[in-house]
């Protein structure tokens, strides 16, 4: 049995991460109805979403709800129910909410189509506020990952970096 939830009503929506940079793993995480659920997610998906919430609200009135300042690190312990895959993301005028749909990674036949129907599941509404703190703290938090190189502008390792263009 896969894991399925569904949130009109979410405390908290926030993506953080585990680990030093370099070596970090990035978490989506919702908090809703006394529910705390963790998504294994990546770099990559997060500034998805981030970009596609940020072009949304560029489009409604300013929010008017604000979460609470520090409200939006990662609650310990992280234990996600699923890795993330195909994510949905909509705007719903009859609730003035954001809709994100996060389904699991699964396998995909050869035309695209999932192969496993009974993928993990997580539905949720969040506030054009929660939109808001989401876009504005996960550029904090992709952001604070290694500092790139000024020659070749690869990430440095905390360790030290071989850089290719110094001999």
């Amino acid at each position: 049995m896969s894991v399925f939830h569904e949130f009109d009503d979410v405390d908290k929506f926030t993506v953080g991460t585990v680990g030093r940079p370099g070596d970090r793993t990035f978490f989506l995480q919702v908090r809703a109805e006394g529910t705390r659920i963790a998504v294994k997610c990546e770099k990559q998906q997060a500034a998805a979403i981030s970009q596609y919430l940020a072009k949304v609200l560029s489009d409604l009135p300013p929010a008017e709800d604000r979460p609470i300042a520090g409200a939006m690190e990662l609650t310990t312990p992280v234990d996600p129910v699923f890795v993330l895959g195909p994510i949905g993301l909509g705007y719903d005028r009859s609730n003035d909410k954001v809709l994100l749909q996060l389904e699991e990674v699964g396998d995909v036949d050869e035309n695209g189509d999932p192969i496993d129907e009974d993928r993990g599941h997580v539905r949720l509404y969040i506030t054009r506020g929660q939109a808001d703190a989401f876009v504005k703290h996960a550029a904090q938090v992709i952001d604070s990952g290694r500092a790139e190189c000024t020659w070749c502008g690869n990430p440095m390792d905390p360790d030290g970096h071989a850089c290719p263009r110094m001999n």
